[in-house]
């Protein structure tokens, strides 16, 4: 189906209300998961709201809990999440990182035991729209490991997304954004819910065999695992963002001593916010990156090419289409919405009448 995408955020929004989340912090949330839709990351859509309802009435996710600074030593913070509503968390805490780095001209921010704070490249949009160039390294802790490094046939450790956000002028900004895993869980979630498969060469069943059945990585028995994307190079950037989001920045990672069982998603993320005014002119820097840009964009394109994109313009595409159409929702993902919604309180006619 299709929907609005003010008329989903209104149903998410009123969902997690119900859910017990003050509604600022609702609002705040499901904006974040339905913009991740209107930019085409699924993955990390209105797909994650059902978790999060089920977290919160476990008594794992703290909907209202506050960032707060245990730590802060000039240009260095750190954040204590503690366990909150992860993207209102993430938001507060890159406000501060932001703050900071035009006081300092820089500033590495520590976030740790956030739960599943979405969709990085949402906070390099967020310092890319302040002027600041950022890096986010970010890990995955809460549940069992489920990707395999480069090289290896068991998983140790989750999808630990990186991004790096470059501001432009006009506000189409340059945002990497990816999971340092071969397709990110949400993902794989998506097609599973679809009842699609897999891509090929991103899944291994749980002999090590490749395999693109989804419902290898989705059974209460023996599972699959992931794997790392572009081989050396993404299992690589996997470890590091495992050494910085997770060792460094949450003093959390997925080594066996870890709380595996947690019970919900728990990000841990180092991001670096760099004021560029602090190398210099201004003007000068913008003027030569923006000189780059186009001497790359203006390559004739490859064979089944129609141009050739920066990052950041796949996800620009994807946000005017859907808000001129609307939101896809697989059958799946709606029926899960609605399963939770009767769990607090709200029947299908209540939803539907939002909707």
């Amino acid at each position: 189906m299709l929907i609005q995408a003010d008329r989903l955020t209104r149903v998410l929004t009123t969902l997690l209300e119900k859910a017990g989340t003050e509604t600022d912090r609702a609002q705040v949330c499901a904006d974040h998961l339905v913009r991740a839709n209107l930019k085409g990351h699924d993955s990390h859509g209105v797909g994650m709201a059902p978790s999060y309802v089920r977290w919160i009435a476990a008594g794992k996710l703290f909907p209202n809990a506050r960032p707060k600074v245990i730590k802060d030593r000039a240009a260095v913070m750190v954040v204590d999440g503690q366990f909150g509503l992860g993207a209102p968390v993430a938001k507060e805490t890159i406000e501060m990182a932001i703050a900071r780095a035009k006081q300092t001209g820089v500033a590495c921010v520590a976030l740790r035991d956030s739960c599943h704070i979405g969709r990085i490249g949402t906070y390099g949009e967020q310092c890319a729209d302040a002027g600041m160039v950022s890096m986010h390294y970010v890990n995955v802790v809460g549940a069992e490991p489920a990707v395999a490094p480069f090289g290896g046939r068991e998983p140790r450790m989750l999808t630990n997304p990186y991004c790096c956000a470059v501001p432009r002028a006009n506000g189409d900004h340059i945002v990497l954004d990816f999971a340092t895993s071969a397709i990110a869980i949400g993902k794989l979630r998506v097609a599973h819910m679809k009842g699609e498969p897999a891509p090929a060469n991103v899944l291994l069943d749980a002999d090590g065999a490749p395999t693109t059945d989804t419902s290898a990585f989705f059974t209460s028995g023996p599972r699959g695992h992931l794997l790392p994307f572009g081989l050396h190079k993404g299992g690589g950037l996997q470890i590091i963002c495992e050494l910085l989001g997770g060792a460094l920045a949450g003093q959390w990672t997925m080594q066996p001593g870890s709380d595996r069982e947690y019970g919900a998603a728990v990000n841990n993320m180092l991001s670096i916010v760099i004021d560029p005014e602090a190398f210099g002119d201004l003007a000068d820097y913008q003027a030569e990156a923006e000189a780059m840009m186009d001497y790359v964009s203006s390559t004739a394109p490859g064979q089944g090419v129609d141009r050739v994109r920066l990052p950041g313009d796949p996800e620009r595409e994807s946000l005017a289409k859907r808000m001129r159409d609307g939101v896809p929702v697989d059958d799946n993902t709606w029926k899960d919405i609605l399963r939770v919604a009767a769990d607090v309180g709200l029947d299908e006619a209540a939803i539907a009448a939002i909707a």
